[in-house]
Parts: C-alpha cells; structure tokens; sequence
C-alpha cells in the first residue's frame, strides 16, 4: 500500500471519479436520449435511478477497489478470496480496453469540430446539408484517424504522468472549466427567442409521454453513463485514503454526474427549440443539428469553439479514467506505467483505426448485422458492462459483505438498518435491474 499512487484530497479523487462518470454521455447522449423519450418522462426516472441503483452500483465498486488496493482484476480476486471472481475483472478490463477503441472515434470527432470552429468553418445554415456534412467528414478515414490520434495522445499523455500529476491534476482543472464553459453556454441559449420551449420539454412532466420505453432507457442510461462495471472507479478507489468516506464521495459523484447531465441537456434543448429544430435528431443531434444552432446564433462561431471545447473536456476526462483502469492492471502485473501507456496505446489504436474506418471504407462491413464500432458499443455496453457488474454485486453483497461493511463505516457509523438497505440495493435490486435492462435491450 505504501508504494501505491494516492490522491493527494477527497476533491480530487471525487472531480476525477466525475470526470469518469460524466463522459460525453452527459453532452452527447443525454440531450438525444432525453429528446427522443419524452424529456420529462426520462430525465425525472433517469434522476431517481442515478440516487439508487447508480449509488449502490457505485458503492460496490468503492469498497471492493479500496478494500483490493489493485485493479479490477486482482481487488476482485482479493475480495473474493477466490481466483474465480477475477473472471469478473478481466472482462472488466477487456470491456474498458474496448469501450476506448470507439470512444476515441467519437473523441476524435470533438477535436476536429474544435477545430473547425476554431477556424470559422462548420457553421451551416442550410439545414440539408447537415447530415451530408456529418457523412463526408466521418467517412474521410484519414481525417478520422488523425483526430483520433490526436485524442488518444492527449488521453495517453495525462496518464502516463500517473494518479498525482496526471489524472488529479487534470481534473481539478478541467471539471470545474467544464461546469463553468456549459453555464455560459446555457445562459446564452436561455437568452434567444422561444429557448424556454426547450427547457419546458425538460422539466414538465406529461403522463402520456410517460412509457415502459422511456422508464427503461433511463434505467439504462443511469446504469452506463456512471461507467460502472469499466473497472474505472474500481481503480479510483484503489487510490483512496481509508479516512475518505465512501458514501459521501459516493453521493457527490452520482450528485455530480447528474447536474452536468442536466446541464448538458440545458445547452443544447433550448436553442434547438429556439431555432425549430427537431430535439428528436437522435445519436446526430450533437454533431449533426447544433453546428445550425450556432451558424444562426449571434458570435456562433465563438459559442461553437466552446461548445465542442467542453465536448472535449468531458470526452478527455472520462477516456482518461478508462485508459487508468487498463493501464493499473498491467501495472498489477509488474509492467511499468512508462512501458504500460504506450503498449495499450498502441494496442487501442490498432482495433480504434477500424472502429474509425467503420463510417467510410469499412461501412458495408458487418459483423451479426452491425459494423465495427456499432458492434464493439453493443458488446461492451449490453454484455461486458453488465457482466462484470453482476460480479460486483455478489461478491460485495454476498461474498465478503464483512468487508463491504467495514469499508462503509471507516470514516463514519452506519445504522443497522442503513447497511440492511445498502446491502438488499447492492446485492438483489441492483442484480434485478442490471438482468431486466439487459434482456430488454437483448
């Protein structure tokens, strides 16, 4: 334990745990996945979700990375005191490895924006040739590549300075500049002509959009945007101090994850409405309607530059923490953090190219009906994800619930029946959920 990295502060550990949690999902995905569920009727389950079943799922990988003091793989094995529950954490690891082959795409695609904006190019006014302009760009693979490169390099080159003066570092900086870029963003959106729709699909609830569809895309959404069962906070929590508090931290960062999701659905909803665009767009919604947006928006090319900064900031912040999970369990291992980066570096960027290649010359290639990238989403997010969070669960909950235990109440004295509930949220709600989403999305 003593030759182990450590957080240097609380603050840190919890601005570096919310940077994983938060991801693009909060900027990305939560704006289309709101607007194509009702808004209300997702956001209101989505928020209840995150402060249960999110906060269980989060307090299982807490105490079994800090009671581990390893990776995913060998804090599973230690916990469980048995080599069977690393199975658990290799796949992971292997799910981490392969959500970053993708993600770096999508990272690659906020760089390239950026720099788009940066440039004065991008804003288009002529709302057919959005998706055209989407196509062509995506399609270029060595324009693709490139950017992914360069996303990757930023990610690699956090890590490789280690837990202190890499990640810590990073996060301190980059999540309160990501909360403060989109509250000017918001503010700004809020002020245009007819944005207050936007906010009114948000947060006024309505019965009829209220669906078994939207209830249980929130479940989902709740269950992946917090990027539990990646490893991640498993490795995180391997850093922490035993004096930190598990259950404040944990409620921080699901406190955390769910305001820049909010905010992030409020930078993007009300001038999407106030221009009459469609917040139904889908996965395009971001990169396909919002360079309208900012084309018709007075300074759009200075809000557009923000826009995809904090797209960069949130994707960094969360690939970051990916790449840490991966890198420490070759670090379990023996292998050096020096020779760890660049080996899973290169080991990434030689399936990513393909993920990349998937939306040009690769497109007509499929495997079980979807291309590259497509395919590695689903297997990690319905199949990888959820697996190793079954593991979780059980060993937490069932396996050595002693230990769980102990590392609920270090800092702070827990009820009787405060540990009851936390035990039945871990070991048979959270179970249940994880089996219900993954059956219906199977």
């Amino acid at each position: 334990m003593s030759s182990r990295d450590m957080w240097t502060s609380r603050l840190g550990f919890i601005l570096a745990s919310a940077g994983a949690a938060v991801g693009l999902g909060a900027i990305w995905k939560f704006p289309y996945m709101a607007g194509t569920n009702g808004g209300a009727a997702f956001i209101i389950p989505y928020i209840l979700f995150s402060f249960t079943l999110g906060m269980f799922l989060l307090l299982a990988e807490l105490a079994v990375g800090r009671a581990g003091r390893a990776a995913s793989i060998n804090a599973m094995i230690k916990v469980g005191r048995s080599k069977f529950w690393g199975i658990f954490g290799t796949i992971g690891v292997a799910t981490g490895f392969l959500i970053l082959t993708f993600y770096s795409t999508v990272g690659g695609w906020c760089v390239a924006y950026a720099v788009d904006a940066l440039l004065g190019r991008g804003l288009i006014t002529d709302l057919s040739q959005l998706g055209a302009h989407f196509g062509s760009f995506a399609g270029d693979a060595t324009l693709g590549i490139f950017y992914q490169l360069v996303f990757m390099v930023m990610t690699a080159g956090v890590v490789i300075f280690g837990v202190q003066a890499g990640i810590e570092r990073l996060s301190k900086y980059l999540m309160p500049t990501l909360f403060i870029l989109m509250i000017v963003l918001i503010i700004r959106g809020l002020t245009l002509p007819g944005a207050w729709a936007g906010v009114e699909f948000m947060f006024n609830f309505k019965w009829e959009d209220f669906t078994a569809n939207s209830l249980f895309n929130a479940m989902g959404f709740c269950f992946f945007s917090l990027s539990v069962g990646a490893g991640t906070l498993i490795v995180y929590a391997s850093y922490l101090s035993e004096d930190a508090n598990l259950p404040r931290s944990t409620a921080w960062v699901a406190f955390l994850g769910i305001m820049a999701a909010l905010l992030g659905g409020l930078m993007v909803m009300p001038p999407v409405f106030a221009f009459g665009l469609e917040p139904t767009a889908g996965p395009g919604l971001t990169f396909v309607t919002m360079p309208a947006v900012f084309a018709h928006m007075p300074f759009g090319q200075f809000f557009a530059l923000l826009f995809y900064v904090c797209l960069i900031v949130a994707a960094l912040t969360s690939s970051v923490s990916i790449f840490e999970a991966v890198t420490a369990a070759m670090g379990d291992l023996k292998v050096s953090r020096r020779t760890a980066v660049p080996v899973a570096f290169i080991s990434m960027m030689a399936i990513g190219i393909f993920c990349t290649m998937s939306f040009g010359v690769l497109s007509d290639v499929k495997i079980f009906g979807k291309t590259i990238f497509d395919l590695l989403d689903y297997l990690t997010s319905n199949v990888g994800m959820p697996v190793t969070a079954l593991g979780l669960s059980f060993v937490a909950a069932w396996v050595n619930w002693p230990e769980t235990r102990r590392q609920l109440t270090t800092a702070e004295a827990l009820s009787p029946l405060v540990l009851t509930l936390i035990r039945l949220g871990i070991g048979i709600v959270s179970p249940l959920v994880i089996i219900t989403v993954v059956a219906r999305s199977l």
